[in-house]
């Protein structure tokens, strides 16, 4: 906590800012700023007083109450059914502060909340002084005539989102707004549309309902003589015709007075500085300054993961008024450009979709970010770190924040900008129509204005996006609207996404592009009037595409789109995840917990019947064991079924086939979970990695060789995101399920790789490549290939290709695999040794947190050693005795 009467530094998007003190050696100044954290312990209460108790703020009313011991974990169980009561009672949020005479005496005092979650009256010494209405928000109130040196009792009293959100529903009597409530099997609430706070929190197809309550960012006062820095933000800008990058700085200040003021603006590294007179006007304002860069200097630029660095420079913003320092800033400014590229393209119908990078086109290798807890205030740096990092480490460049969630916290994005993650950026509106009127439009504009200056600094966004699936939603007619009703709901769809969200970006940001939702047909769609007749049109834009009933190795079955967004399949996390929310009597595939977890219509029947296709099912005697090895089969068979969307949609990237093709983005759904179930993440509540992480890890490789038949011919095809050309050739081994040695190897000749490409460089019918190899059938034989240079040196990760399903295969035995683990300098080696062909060999340590080398893997050699890396201290005993090992055969 900030003392009282002392300069505070502060974060505003990629900006540090410092007003009136003393930063990097800067002089100080006379006029100071003033600020008071009101952080901390706050006292919380239900409405008729039953329930009181202390709170952190930030934080929420469901964690206060976890902590002070009136419930026990939400996620236990069936609580998020048994604690539905906290979402239904108001809640206020008391605190009594006091306050410096320094203070108070400043000319303007500010009491500042970074986030109000979310229908609040707020009242200072038993006067109201606000209402909030949006969670995404933050609102300031002017105070100073009523604060007091002591005994300053600040009440901050929050409504039932629930109650709240069906009042508004009520008094929008003129029309529906739908969906009124979500499917009864996601257990949730109804009318979230009618209220601005993260939409998930009523209840997802992968997450609980919590709808939260409570102060969820910081508190505090702000006070000042001059003027108040409220935004700096920054964006780079090049001039192809000049040749040159200019960086162009917007001020938000609140300002006591009108101000003549000197501006300077200066990156020493690039010898570029500018000075530029100006004048602040009472009130709040935004001011523009432009900095030239020195021609003379070659900017470092910032790529994606996988396609450069990400440097970035110092800049400073300064600020004079009759020689006195008023005002100084201190920021990274990064230097990149982004294009979306929708042109036509040569024997296609539509147009192209895709990402230019500082000119480059870039494939978009990633997934799809959803809240990482159903409470943002649990959601701690540790958290984030671990989660972006394990994105990098499945060589993702990409994530699409999800709009139903929220704007995530500013070390989000400064992470993705020092990891070289591309962010995809939707605006907080999902799967629903929302109303029009000039109230709700207000608090949406101001909401669009504060996220845009917020995160416009960073690098790492890529793209605005106005929605997730409401265009497509309004399009196919999710809700049964009536014909004659249907030009009410574009109205306003237009009114919204168009007329306000995306005006207002384009006058805050002209950086970088916009698309109105997503999935789209993107400029197709704005000819259409916004609302296309297909938004899953592959020939144009984005795809959203799911089918669980079709045959997901089989790769006819997927969409040859310009770009997916969003694709995946389910699978159940592992035990070690369930086992602290659950107890013995949850443990089975048909208990009432599963079924209660599973929030997706009929998604545990649907895991199986996919698994079903190609494997045969656990069949244990052992009811835990059956479970278990339940859970296993349904990460293998995720694993297998997104890698074969994955793949395909990576070697489509340079070929026009039927008019479609020219996949130049694959982001599966979805990377994270939000609490421990059955869901589309390949990461587990917690970090643990499912087995589709480790398989993203090998079908994100920068170099790829991916196989698939057509009409009983094997292509295989070289896939490069790497900036310069490669020569490769094929290596093909056969194996027998059974026989651990190779029974032959079939190698093409070199092939030219361009860069950034996909081509095909090995084509032989199967019947071709098993002559010869001993007795070798579809059923009694396997294929692992690889691509090599010249040099016999291997170019990314082995893949396999199964000729029939393993449920068919011959000769399948179980490899009895032994394990020795020993201890490195700063990791574990663990020793596998196989008597036999083993698909989808699974390590798992428990609750031990950590990664593998590798996992999920294919042993096709007596021998393989495995790198543990964990997350906490641990030893070769622990870590022994935790160990298990399960194969394919293991679970028969």
């Amino acid at each position: 906590m900030t003392p009282r009467g002392k300069i505070f530094m502060f974060v505003f998007g990629g900006l540090s800012c410092l007003l009136d003190g003393v930063l990097s050696g800067l002089s100080a100044v006379t006029e100071q700023r003033h600020t008071q954290s009101l952080n901390g312990k706050w006292s919380l209460s239900n409405s008729n007083g039953s329930v009181s108790l202390p709170a952190e703020v930030p934080g929420s009313v469901h964690s206060a109450l976890q902590q002070q011991g009136y419930i026990q974990d939400p996620y236990f169980r069936f609580n998020d059914a048994s604690y539905r009561w906290i979402a239904f009672e108001n809640w206020t949020y008391t605190t009594t502060f006091t306050v410096s005479a320094h203070l108070r005496g400043q000319q303007k005092v500010l009491l500042v909340f970074d986030g109000v979650d979310t229908v609040a009256s707020v009242s200072l010494r038993g006067v109201l002084v606000g209402k909030t209405d949006n969670m995404f928000r933050r609102y300031d109130f002017s105070v100073r005539e009523l604060l007091k040196d002591e005994d300053n009792v600040l009440e901050v009293t929050l409504l039932s989102p629930v109650f709240y959100a069906s009042e508004q529903r009520k008094a929008h009597s003129a029309y529906s707004v739908p969906p009124e409530c979500p499917p009864e099997v996601q257990k949730g609430e109804c009318h979230v549309n009618f209220i601005r706070k993260e939409q998930s929190s009523f209840s997802w197809d992968w997450g609980p309902s919590f709808p939260t309550v409570g102060l969820w960012k910081e508190v505090r006062l702000e006070a000042f003589d001059v003027l108040h820095l409220i935004q700096a933000s920054s964006v780079s800008l090049y001039n192809d015709s000049l040749s040159r990058w200019r960086v162009q700085v917007d001020l938000v200040v609140d300002a006591v007075q009108t101000t003549n003021c000197q501006i300077t603006l200066s990156i020493p590294e690039l010898d570029s500085e500018q000075s530029f007179q100006t004048q602040f006007f009472p009130g709040r304002s935004k001011n523009t300054f432009v900095l030239q860069i020195n021609t003379g200097f070659q900017v470092k630029l910032w790529w994606p993961n996988g396609h450069g660095d990400q440097p970035f420079y110092h800049m400073t913003v300064k600020g004079f008024e009759d020689g006195l320092s008023i005002l100084t800033t201190e920021s990274k400014v990064y230097f990149r450009t982004v294009e979306l590229v929708q042109e036509p393209i040569v024997g296609s119908p539509g147009l192209s979709f895709y990402f230019r990078i500082n000119g480059k086109p870039v494939f978009l290798k990633g997934s799809n970010w959803i809240p990482a807890h159903a409470f943002q205030d649990q959601v701690t740096p540790a958290v984030l770190k671990n989660l972006l990092q394990s994105a990098v480490d499945a060589n993702m460049n990409a994530l699409r924040v999800w709009g139903g969630g929220v704007y995530e916290q500013d070390l989000f994005y400064s992470l993705c900008d020092e990891l070289g993650i591309m962010v995809w950026q939707d605006f907080m509106f999902a799967c629903a129509m929302y109303p029009a009127e000039d109230e709700y439009i207000q608090t949406v504009r101001e909401e669009v204005i504060q996220q845009v200056q917020r995160l416009k600094s960073h690098p790492s966004v890529i793209i605005w996006s106005g929605n997730n699936e409401n265009e497509a939603a309004l399009a196919t007619n999710w809700f049964h609207i009536p014909a004659s009703q249907r030009p009410i709901y574009i109205k306003d769809y237009v009114m919204l996404y168009v007329n306000n969200i995306r005006k207002i970006v384009q006058e805050e940001d002209q950086s970088r592009p916009f698309l109105v939702s997503s999935p789209t047909n993107g400029a197709e769609s704005e000819q259409e009037g916004w609302v296309a007749a297909n938004p899953y049109d592959p020939h144009y834009g984005d795809t959203h595409f799911y089918s669980y009933g079709s045959d997901c190795w089989d790769w006819r079955t997927f969409p040859r789109t310009r770009f997916a967004s969003e694709y995946g399949f389910q699978s159940w996390p592992s035990f070690s995840t369930l086992q602290p929310v659950s107890i013995q009597e949850d443990w089975s595939y048909d208990s009432n917990f599963t079924c209660h977890r599973q929030h997706h219509q009929a998604g545990n029947p649907q895991m199986l019947m996919q698994a079903a296709i190609h494997f045969h099912l656990p069949n244990s005697t052992d009811p835990l064991k059956r479970f278990t090895d339940t859970l296993y089969i349904t990460q293998v068979a995720q694993a297998q079924c997104v890698k074969t969307q994955t793949e395909f949609y990576r070697r489509s990237r340079s070929e026009i086939i039927d008019g479609k093709g020219h996949t130049m983005g694959a982001l599966y759904w979805q990377l994270n979970d939000i609490w421990q179930a059955p869901s589309w993440s390949s990461i587990e509540f917690g970090g643990k990695w499912k087995m589709l992480h480790y398989f993203a890890r090998n079908f994100f490789a920068p170099v790829l060789p991916v196989g698939f038949e057509d009409n009983d011919t094997l292509f295989i095809y070289a896939v490069s995101d790497l900036n310069q050309d490669l020569k490769l050739r094929t290596v093909v081994t056969v194996y027998t399920w059974t026989d651990l040695d190779p029974v032959c190897t079939r190698k093409s000749d070199l092939v030219l790789v361009p860069a950034g490409s996909a081509l095909a460089v090995f084509k032989q019918p199967v019947s071709t490549i098993l002559d010869g190899c001993g007795h070798c059938t579809r059923l009694t034989c396997l294929l692992t290939f690889h691509l090599e240079d010249a040099s016999s040196v291997q170019q990314g990760p082995t893949n396999h290709h199964f000729l029939c399903s393993p449920k068919e295969a011959q000769g399948l035995l179980r490899p009895n695999i032994t394990a020795k683990v020993q201890e490195d300098k700063t990791s574990f080696s663990i020793t596998l040794h196989s008597d036999s062909v083993a698909p989808f060999v699974w390590l798992d340590v428990g609750n031990i947190p950590g990664k593998f080398s590798f996992n999920g893997f294919l042993m096709v050699s007596r021998n393989v050693t495995v790198t543990f890396n964990p997350w906490r201290t641990t030893s070769v005993t622990e870590l022994t005795k935790s160990l298990t090992i399960t194969s394919l055969m293991d679970v028969y």
